[in-house]
């Protein structure tokens, strides 16, 4: 067992009962629960965004949204950028997999609530279930999970890993498993005026062993108490634990100052609000103090400057891990059913076939009306404007046509007797 400060980790052999009482068998669970995401199961380095029925707890921040990557990790942070494998993330084995090369690959999640709408769940499995690495297919496939309970736990299961870990290749890809979270900080960019540069600094990490990554294991993190469970002043001022926290009163928020909202914390001076003051101080302060602005946001500005990675240890490429753009639903099958290949309709295909269907529309009753009143200004104009002349036209027609040849004949005779009159 061993403590990381955030999380308190264990890992069970496997010779231990505990490993496999911790893995999820999802095969088992109610299918309508389980999802396989079509475009993850089929692609390489992409990711899509889940929303999870419940509020999970992760250092502390409750997050009801996450980000599923092909690569064997979930991504926990909330602004998406270029580099998804350096920080925030829930890592059980980060790896170049690619899905997308085998038709037994697939990239599903379980939420065992009933519905969205509904009570929520209390654990959220996402599997990733025999993949292959790239270009090491040989070496065989992959099957593991990362179960994200209600209460805070992280479990990661390795139901079937094949080679040794520290033997697969970070050339193009990070490897490694384990716990990351990291703030934001917008500092004024030195080249453009009124614009700010958003810099990621990472205050935490927990790395496992790779040796440790084998078949029938698993890990267990459980969470330690955080500052910002705290709600009130005292209970505040009064904690133990081993973090340094302290009250803002004006945001009324207990923190150590290193977490998501540290923006915020500098923002509103909150570090040299809380010196030498203790809470009877607080109260003490004149009620109609101001308050924080309930429109403020640490990330208001532009936010498409560039982004600083601090943080990023020794990588030997950039990630390249695209966001999936399409909408959640529209990757999902509701069940572990082998995947089908095929590429989503895109829009424009769509907004392409209903106008061909509109204007097809449009030309029929254009044609019937004309053919009802031969005699009204549309039908004349028609018949006047022709890009060619109405002879050469009838004079091609096929016998099956003669019905048209005989209109337009017609047409040409009210013409020539209205314009006698």
């Amino acid at each position: 067992e061993d403590n990381h400060s955030y999380y308190v980790s264990r890992v069970y052999g496997p010779s231990e009962p505990r490993s496999r009482e911790l893995w999820v068998d999802v095969a088992k669970a109610n299918q309508s629960q389980v999802k396989v995401h079509r475009i993850l199961s089929n692609t390489h380095r992409q990711a899509s965004r889940v929303v999870l029925s419940f509020d999970f707890p992760f250092y502390g921040h409750p997050l009801r949204q996450i980000t599923i990557a092909t690569g064997g990790f979930i991504f926990m942070g909330d602004v998406v950028h270029r580099m998804l494998t350096a920080t925030q993330y829930v890592a059980p084995l980060m790896a170049n997999f690619n899905p997308g090369c085998s038709d037994n690959s697939t990239v599903a999640y379980f939420d065992n609530a009933r519905s969205l709408l509904s009570s929520p769940g209390t654990v959220f499995v996402v599997q990733w279930d025999h993949v292959y690495l790239q270009d090491r297919e040989d070496k065989g496939s992959f099957t593991f999970q990362a179960a994200l309970h209600q209460d805070g736990r992280i479990v990661f299961g390795y139901k079937e890993i094949p080679m040794p870990v520290l033997e697969i290749s970070s050339s193009q890809h990070p490897v490694k498993a384990g716990l990351s979270d990291a703030f934001m900080i917008l500092n004024p960019s030195p080249d453009v005026p009124e614009s700010r540069r958003r810099t990621i600094f990472e205050y935490h990490r927990v790395e496992l062993d790779p040796s440790k990554v084998t078949s029938t294991t698993a890990v267990e993190f459980t969470p330690l108490p955080t500052c910002l469970q705290h709600r009130s002043c005292d209970t505040c001022m009064s904690s133990d634990l081993i973090f340094n926290c302290s009250w803002c009163h004006v945001l009324q928020r207990c923190s150590s100052g290193f977490d998501r909202y540290r923006q915020e914390w500098l923002s509103y001076g909150c570090a040299q609000e809380a010196e030498g003051r203790t809470c009877e101080d607080f109260r003490d302060e004149d009620s109609f103090s101001s308050s924080p602005d309930s429109s403020f946001s640490p990330f208001d500005g532009d936010l498409t400057t560039t982004s600083s990675s601090l943080f990023v240890d020794s990588l030997t490429t950039e990630d390249d891990t695209k966001l999936n753009p399409y909408a959640e639903e529209e990757g999902l099958q509701n069940n572990l059913s082998p995947k089908t290949k095929g590429s989503p309709l895109h829009l424009g295909t769509i907004v392409g076939i209903v106008l061909a269907i509109l204007l097809l529309a449009a030309i029929i009753l254009a044609g019937i009306y004309i053919n009802g009143h031969p005699t009204s200004n549309a039908a004349l104009f028609f018949i006047e404007y022709l890009p060619l002349p109405i002879s050469s036209l009838t004079r091609h027609m096929p016998a099956s046509c003669f019905h048209l040849r005989d209109f337009i004949d017609s047409i040409q005779a009210q013409l020539a007797l209205a314009g006698t009159l």
